[in-house]
């Protein structure tokens, strides 16, 4: 996973957070690495055409008359007439994203809604919830059933119509709106900061989530496909964008259409995709871009980055600064735990400051206090690779990603402590009251450090192990355990009790350590979980001498039990893969999931 200096989408400690960690993963190297450069240059554009805050509040804190019945009053606004977008070619290919810079208003209540499903083999759920704004009481609307299928946002939102200069229409798009996508306030006495989470997870086995805007704000309505861009040369264009008329019949919204000018640009500027990055870099200076990133101004080494499997989140390698389309700045989550200003309902998650020294006396918790609960989930985003970041080329591996997550009520914190000399330090898991006040430790094993390229940060042993097993799950094929560096890289199930919707850790510069470090903290938050990307050396298999036929992969979570947990039953996972194929050239089908068709 990324080091502490290898920083992906995130910044360090000190400055300010970006949670890109919950955005979606390309499993193809090339356009991966596209995706990454683009994003940059995008979403930094979007992000700050309304002026965001922080996150903290309870909804609707703060602002003027409230709206007994809860209802939010809500309206397609733009932020300007006429927007200059930039144009990419990879190899004859690319396009434009189309961030037009419109935005859904919301006053008189938060917009909220809560999406969840049973298990994989239930569809997706989605209510609102109304609040009325004179007591803490709410209310319930179910939304049709069959209109939202994933957790990505309300599908079919916005209706886009591009034309050329000649009045052709040469573009016709809806687009998913993710109300947790970037946002900020429209009016000074809306409240200051928003509970609400920072993105819509797309991990295809997220199980929960909270999707809101708080009143008095407006978040941003543009969808960016990041693996689709659209085909307009450049020239002058108009846009046209309207909500859809079963969302305005839905939420009372008017029907408003907003026509902006828009001006495509190359956006090469004969230095290729690095210097998206470049750009974005200087229009957000606090982003830094790490160890061993490629240099903006070197065509090649942004080639070479392309064509390289690191992933938005869980990576080992660093990426150009970048930010999601869908988050923008919200400080240093200062707002953990429940108290004055701190209405998020998460449990205090103690921060990522390790302990000043070991602890002493008799281990132990008692045996009342609050638990993590580790959870495995199916392995995905499964391929055939060639062997690559230390693997041996030549030879036929099967690649997944892997998410260990936290279904509470209490965060995983692990301190680790080490000795002058030694290679390993000694980790030790903590307990808390509802206070956040520590009442107990019990010692967990150990954390090394990683010397490999990429990685070069210290990992806590044995918090995974995967497994191939054979057709008929009795005979263990291939095995493998991996020590991560603990992050809260996806939003599972931001549903479950204690949930902290904004987790400070969402990457891997913050609790890494460096090989001089003499102690670290890591923690894995209440429903958030960590993804270890498929293009990791000892991750994947080598299945180069392997039959033909029907496996299983398993994913286990805490595997020596050196982890105290409410629930060790539940640590398990399967994912069902068929292999084929000749050496050199094998194949892997992987069917579905229950109901989540993802491989």
């Amino acid at each position: 996973m990324t080091s502490k200096r290898s920083q992906s989408s995130q910044t360090s400690r000190s400055s300010k957070r970006s949670q890109s960690s919950q955005t979606s993963r390309s499993s193809q190297g090339s356009q991966e690495g596209r995706t990454r450069l683009q994003r940059a240059t995008l979403a930094a554009g979007a992000a700050l055409t309304v002026v965001v805050a922080g996150a903290g509040a309870a909804p609707g804190a703060g602002a003027a008359q409230e709206n007994t019945a809860g209802k939010p009053k809500l309206k397609l606004i733009a932020a300007s007439n006429s927007v200059t977008l930039d144009r990419y070619d990879w190899d004859g290919a690319g396009g434009v994203y189309l961030d037009l810079g419109t935005y859904l208003s919301v006053d008189d209540a938060p917009l909220e809604f809560k999406v969840t499903r049973k298990s994989y083999k239930d569809p997706v759920v989605a209510q609102q919830i109304l609040r009325d704004g004179t007591s803490t009481s709410t209310k319930t609307k179910a939304l049709p059933a069959g209109l939202v299928k994933d957790f990505s946002g309300l599908p079919g939102f916005i209706d886009v119509s591009i034309k050329n200069a000649a009045g052709e229409e040469v573009s016709a798009t809806k687009g998913t709106f993710c109300p947790n996508n970037a946002s900020g306030r429209i009016r000074p006495d809306a409240p200051a900061t928003s509970k609400y989470p920072q993105s819509c997870p797309t991990n295809p086995f997220t199980l929960g989530s909270v999707w809101g805007v708080e009143k008095g704000w407006a978040s941003n309505t543009s969808t960016i496909d990041y693996d689709k861009p659209v085909d307009l040369p450049v020239g002058e264009y108009t846009a046209e964008v309207g909500v859809a008329k079963q969302y305005r019949d839905l939420f009372g919204i008017p029907d408003d259409q907003h026509t902006i000018k828009v001006t495509v640009r190359s956006g090469d500027g004969g230095e290729g995709a690095g210097a998206a990055a470049s750009r974005s870099s200087a229009s957000s200076a606090h982003h830094g871009a790490g160890h061993g990133a490629p240099d903006a101004k070197d065509p090649a080494a942004a080639a070479a980055a392309a064509a390289h499997h690191y992933g938005p989140r869980g990576a080992d390698a660093p990426t150009p600064p970048a930010l999601s389309h869908a988050l923008e700045d919200r400080g240093l989550a200062h707002h953990l735990g429940d108290g004055p200003g701190h209405t998020d309902g998460s449990r205090i998650a103690p921060a990522l400051k390790p302990a000043a020294k070991r602890p002493s006396g008799r281990a132990g918790a008692p045996a009342d206090v609050p638990k993590p609960d580790l959870r495995s989930l199916p392995a995905w985003d499964i391929a055939i690779t060639n062997g690559e970041d230390g693997d041996v080329p030549g030879k036929d591996y099967l690649a997944f990603s892997a998410n260990v997550w936290n279904a509470g009520p209490a965060p995983l914190v692990v301190d680790g402590f080490r000795s002058p000399g030694k290679d390993l330090m000694d980790s030790y898991q903590y307990f808390y009251d509802a206070d956040g006040k520590q009442v107990g430790y019990t010692p967990s094993g150990t954390m090394e450090w990683d010397p490999r390229v990429g990685h070069e940060h210290w990992h806590f042993t044995d918090f995974a192990s995967y497994r191939l097993l054979s057709e008929d799950q009795t005979k263990e094929v291939r095995s493998g355990k991996e020590a991560f560096c603990l992050a809260n890289t996806d939003a599972v199930d931001y549903t479950v009790k204690n949930a902290n919707w904004h987790p400070e850790n969402t990457d891997l510069s913050t609790a890494c350590g460096q090989q001089n470090s003499i102690s670290v903290r890591e923690v894995l938050d209440v429903g958030s979980g960590d993804t270890y990307t498929q293009y990791r050396p000892g991750q994947s298999f080598d299945i180069t001498d392997l039959p033909n036929g029907t496996y299983y992969i398993q994913v286990i979570a805490n595997p020596e039990n050196r982890l105290q947990e409410t629930n060790t039953k539940n640590n398990v996972a399967l994912r069902k893969v068929v292999l084929a194929g000749e050496p050199g050239a094998r194949t892997v089908t992987v069917p579905p999931h229950d109901l989540i068709n993802a491989p």
